[in-house]
């Protein structure tokens, strides 16, 4: 270990996860001169939730082109909304290329981390008992990478096939089979029509209809690529062309806005073009404002339901049985198999990790009303410690990937200044914290997400905590720097 509070510049950081975020910080610092780096990676591979979600039909609602690295362009990509084998294929290409694995600890879980403000580094300790020490910790985690399956009665009694759609078993044949899918959200609807198609007979059981509208697929032509691949300027400018309307995008999540009832009809008019039956037309119509829950791009979802082996209910499960569904309405269905696209745990951040700061202080009493952090990266009470993709930083209309370089840029800020004053650690100041918060606050009034239904953006105590209320060009502008005054410095 370094001398700590000494102008070196071998300060030491860990990472935790190898997803666009862990990826992108390793990079980065590497780029900036950062060398002592050490990555701590669950799995035995790169690749964050692109490794982990391997479910039939798996995708981005990203064009790809957008949804990669700026440092990265990847000229090649098949079409403009790549799938998962693609999307995990770059993220293995980009950690090869600038030779980050060496740096990756794989198949090591981190269980807590607590900072030491004797010695000022964080002590770090894994589920296999090894501990560590490093004056940075950055969590790469992301939101979306804890499954969330509802607690069901009698769920652990069901003698058939159970899995989520971020544990799926490629081995399974569907063939012939009865099965439920519960849930209807964005890996719902890319798994359901693969499933039918693999000659399922499919009932889904949907608690909220989704918004869902067209997706703007299509392969790229080989002109196209060649273009890519020679012609930088005409990449760069699809790249812009794409960030600048999916910006223009953000207002169709206000409300009252005329955007927002062009969604609405577009969503309508595709679900009449493959819905004919009236009765299942206005189970699939949503109660809500279109942006309130996530809108969800597909080209297949509803041509899939209008199959006849498949039927959608909207009647609440009672109970699961060993061999099938007891609804609320007292109708039982026998089943094969159970399949669950029911999202993640995106709003318990950093679970199940246990993080503890200054005086001991639990990040989880800190963020016991709901997890925020300043400019969703830095957390007052927790001295160096940083967040990709944390409190507040997810987008409905554009690329988290840019966010999450905007993240980078801040936090390498941070380690310059502190390189170049001597300085040896960086917390956020209370009041800075609190001021920020109550401006994000104030701004989700103007916004769909406020409306009052559930989404996974919301906690229980109905905080938004997951969606950055603005242009992402404003949050590149207010990371694209450290402003020390805002900091209490040691």
């Amino acid at each position: 270990m370094l001398d700590n509070g000494k102008k070196d510049p071998s300060i030491s950081i860990a990472i935790v996860g190898t997803g666009f975020g862990g990826l992108a910080a390793a990079i980065q610092l590497k780029k900036n001169g950062f060398h002592n780096i050490k990555i701590f990676e669950k799995s035995n591979s790169v690749g964050g939730t692109w490794r982990e979600n391997t479910y039939p039909g798996a995708a981005c609602d990203v064009p790809s082109h957008l949804y990669s690295f700026s440092f990265e362009p990847n000229p090649n990509w098949p079409r403009k909304y790549s799938a998962q084998p693609e999307i995990l294929a770059y993220l293995q290409h980009c950690a090869k290329k600038y030779d980050i694995i060496p740096h990756i600890q794989f198949q090591t879980e981190i269980e807590s981390a607590n900072w030491d403000e004797n010695s000022g580094v964080w002590k770090i300790r894994t589920t296999k008992n090894e501990s560590f020490e490093y004056n940075i910790f950055i969590s790469a985690v992301g939101q979306l990478n804890r499954p969330a399956l509802p607690e069901l009665k009698g769920l652990e009694t069901f003698s058939g096939k159970i899995f989520h759609s971020a544990n799926w078993d490629p081995s399974y044949n569907f063939a012939g089979k009865n099965v439920a899918a519960v849930g209807t959200g964005a890996s719902a609807i890319q798994f359901i029509p693969q499933i039918v198609n693999q000659g399922a007979n499919v009932t889904i059981f949907q608690r909220t209809a989704p918004w869902v509208v067209p997706k703007p697929d299509r392969e790229y032509f080989g002109f196209e690529k060649f273009l890519f691949k020679y012609l930088p300027g005409y990449r760069l400018l699809h790249r812009f062309q794409i960030y600048i309307w999916n910006e223009i995008r953000m207002i169709a999540f206000q409300k009252n806005n005329h955007a927002n009832k062009i969604v609405k009809w577009m969503s309508l008019s595709h679900m009449r073009k493959f819905i004919k039956d009236p009765k299942l037309r206005e189970i699939l119509t949503p109660d809500y404002p279109v942006g309130c829950k996530r809108i969800l791009l597909s080209n297949d979802y509803y041509e899939a339901l209008a199959k006849p082996n498949v039927s959608v209910t909207s009647e609440s499960i009672s109970e699961i049985q060993k061999d099938g569904i007891l609804t609320k309405d007292g109708q039982f269905r026998k089943f094969d198999a159970l399949v669950f696209g029911t999202g993640f745990k995106a709003t318990e951040f950093l679970s199940p990790m246990k993080i503890k700061g200054v005086q001991n202080l639990d990040l989880n009493d800190a963020w016991k009303s709901g997890a925020e952090a300043y400019l969703g990266v830095a957390v007052s009470g927790f001295p160096n410690f940083y967040i990709l993709y944390g409190p507040n930083t997810n987008l409905a209309h554009n690329s988290i990937v840019f966010m999450i370089e905007s993240q980078v840029r801040y936090i390498i800020s941070a380690l310059q200044e502190m390189r170049k004053k001597g300085i040896r650690s960086l917390t956020p100041k209370k009041q800075t914290m609190k001021n920020y918060n109550e401006s994000l606050g104030s701004k989700f009034d103007k916004f769909v997400w406020d409306t009052g239904c559930t989404s996974w953006y919301i906690n229980e105590s109905g905080k938004n905590t997951n969606n950055w209320p603005g242009h992402t060009y404003e949050y590149s502008f207010r990371t694209r720097k450290i402003d020390l005054n805002g900091y209490d410095i040691a």
